[in-house]
């Protein structure tokens, strides 16, 4: 059984300064779901496989969080039949190469690097919660 509205976006970032201009982009772009936030990957994991499991319409994830790499959270989203085909979105900071092959190759559907300044990080944020909360069709939950 899964709790909360089925159009929420769970935000899996460690960062509190990037957590609150995530949230404030989204809401300044009049995104209205409602936002759960992990700030590190072993909560993201209980949030997404734990007794009452939570089942987002999105998830944005950063790579380099503590306790468990996001690139694992998301190995674990891949693995599971539950969370497979949910919507995930890297969201981080990391310029490194390997990285974003990684994450393509265990099953990322978008990567983004955050933008440096708050303006041009409000315009990624307000783009991506368009596309993924308003444009995009996700496959229906069971």
């Amino acid at each position: 059984m899964t709790e909360g509205p089925t159009r929420m976006i769970l935000l899996v970032e460690d960062d509190p300064d990037h957590e609150l201009l995530t949230i404030r982009a989204l809401k300044k772009s009049n995104i209205a779901n409602d936002v759960r936030v992990a700030r590190d990957g072993e909560e993201a994991i209980h949030l997404l496989f734990g007794p009452r499991p939570i089942k987002p319409q999105v998830i944005l994830l950063d790579l380099k969080l503590p306790k468990v790499e996001g690139l694992e959270v998301l190995r674990r989203i891949r693995e599971s039949p539950e969370t497979r085909m949910l919507p995930v979105v890297v969201l981080t900071s990391s310029d490194e190469e390997r990285d974003l092959v990684r994450s393509y190759q265990i099953g990322v559907n978008s990567y983004i690097r955050k933008p440096v300044n708050f303006t041009d990080f409000a315009e990624a944020t307000r783009q991506l919660g368009m596309y993924w909360l308003v444009l995009n069709e996700c496959p229906p939950q069971n």
